[in-house]
């Protein structure tokens, strides 16, 4: 299991600065959050996107997943107003081409989310033809796409790994991976070994590690979820892949997003060390 540096607490800096912090910290290999200052994906020409590879190549660090930002509007691949979706889908069809010219292989998808007066199987619907559309235009790329589950509050589509399976058995390609998420699925009840249960280790190919209470976008040691439990679970299971800290905020973190990451770093490093193989 590794760690993955991301820029999700460093919106307030310049992108040299969190290339020169994951460099400082040594975690090389990084997730990007798509979202203005660093990467507006809707906005970002070719010339910005090689700019931005650029300072990555320079700093040697190499993208792992990209994240767009896709949980508040106007992005809704699942919206009733059709003119919105189709800019929704369009947006994340550039993410892949975008993730394309970075060298990621992973892009990070989540459901959308319907009108709270609709029936839910019409999002449902809208949802998943527009995650066939996004996952079969990142194929064409060489990239694989991953879907996380939400809370209740922020989709009303998919919250537990039942109707996560149900969504990638509608959408039916296969390759397309599971997002774990710590805090959505502490929120929804479940554990790893539900995950695996019903995605198999292999589906699961990538990890949102972060603390919460359930919910939030913690610091480790700052929330109640079981952090040993959980790596440990990750490691009995055979999971090998990438584990990112996503820290959200206007506070501290964002404020001082280095020494939020440390304090992650710190507490989960030797935990990761002490895991059995």
């Amino acid at each position: 299991m590794r760690i993955t540096g991301s820029n999700f607490s460093y919106q307030h800096t310049s992108f040299e600065r969190f290339c020169r912090d994951m460099v400082d910290l040594e975690l090389p290999d990084v997730e990007i959050w798509g979202v203005a200052p660093h990467l507006q994906v809707d906005a970002a020409s070719a010339g910005d996107v090689r700019r931005l590879r650029t300072v990555l190549d320079g700093h040697g660090l190499r993208v792992r997943c990209l994240t767009p930002e896709q949980v508040v509007y106007p992005v809704n691949i699942a919206s009733g107003d059709d003119d919105l979706r189709r800019r929704s889908v369009a947006l994340f069809r550039r993410a892949a081409d975008i993730a394309a010219d970075l060298g990621s292989p992973l892009l990070f998808l989540t459901p959308g989310r319907g009108y709270e007066d609709e029936p839910v199987a019409d999002a449902w619907r809208r949802s998943a033809e527009s995650l066939r559309e996004i996952v079969q235009h990142a194929a064409s790329r060489g990239i694989d796409c991953v879907l996380e589950p939400l809370q209740r509050r922020e989709s009303n589509l998919i919250q537990t790994t039942g109707q996560l399976r149900a969504m990638l058995d509608d959408v039916g390609i296969a390759g397309f991976g599971v997002a774990l998420d710590t805090v959505a699925m502490a929120c929804a009840e479940e554990t790893v070994d539900d995950y695996v249960a019903a995605f198999g280790i292999d589906g699961v190919r990538h990890v949102h590690l972060i603390d919460g209470n359930p919910a939030g976008h913690l610091v480790w040691g700052e929330g109640r979820l079981p952090l040993e439990e959980i790596l440990n679970a990750l490691s009995r299971n055979g999971y090998s892949g990438w584990m990112t800290f996503e820290l959200f905020g206007d506070g501290d973190y964002a404020l001082d997003p280095r020494a939020a990451l440390e304090r992650c770093l710190r507490r989960v490093r030797p935990l990761l060390e002490a895991v059995p193989a």
